[in-house]
C-alpha cells in the first residue's frame, strides 16, 4: 500500500512539473524587419512590442530558416529547453491558429539589442 501511495505522489509531481513547463511558455506577436546570413549564422531582425531583438540560428541546422519580412507568432521556451544554449524561441506563422497545432517555422536564439 505504501508503494502505491509513493508511486501516486511521484507521478503527480511529474505531471505537475510538465504543467509548469507548459505554462512557462510565453506567446507573443513579432514583426520581422529583415534577415541576413553572416558566417554561417542566420540573423533575423525582429520587433516585439517596442523593443528590437535578433533571432539567430546556425545555417543548415534543423529548424533554421531565413524569415521574410512580416508578422509572426513567437513562443519563448522555458530555460534549458530547446536546441541552443540561450533563450530559445520557436516561430510560427501569424495565421497559425494555435502554436500547438500550427507548423513550426523555426527555432532560434533570442538576443535583445
Amino acid at each position: 500500500m505504501k508503494m502505491r501511495i509513493t508511486l501516486f505522489f511521484v507521478l503527480a509531481v511529474f505531471l505537475l512539473s510538465g504543467a509548469v513547463r507548459a505554462a512557462a511558455q510565453e506567446k507573443s506577436a513579432i514583426t520581422v524587419k529583415g534577415s541576413e546570413l553572416s558566417n554561417g549564422v542566420v540573423i533575423v531582425d525582429v520587433v516585439k512590442g517596442a523593443k528590437a531583438y535578433e533571432l539567430q540560428c546556425n545555417q543548415g541546422a534543423p529548424g533554421c530558416a531565413s524569415l521574410k519580412s512580416g508578422k509572426y507568432q513567437m513562443v519563448e521556451l522555458p530555460t534549458n529547453t530547446g536546441m541552443y544554449e540561450c533563450h530559445d524561441v520557436q516561430i510560427f506563422s501569424e495565421s497559425a491558429g494555435s502554436t500547438e497545432t500550427g507548423k513550426k517555422i523555426g527555432e532560434y536564439c533570442l538576443i535583445e539589442k
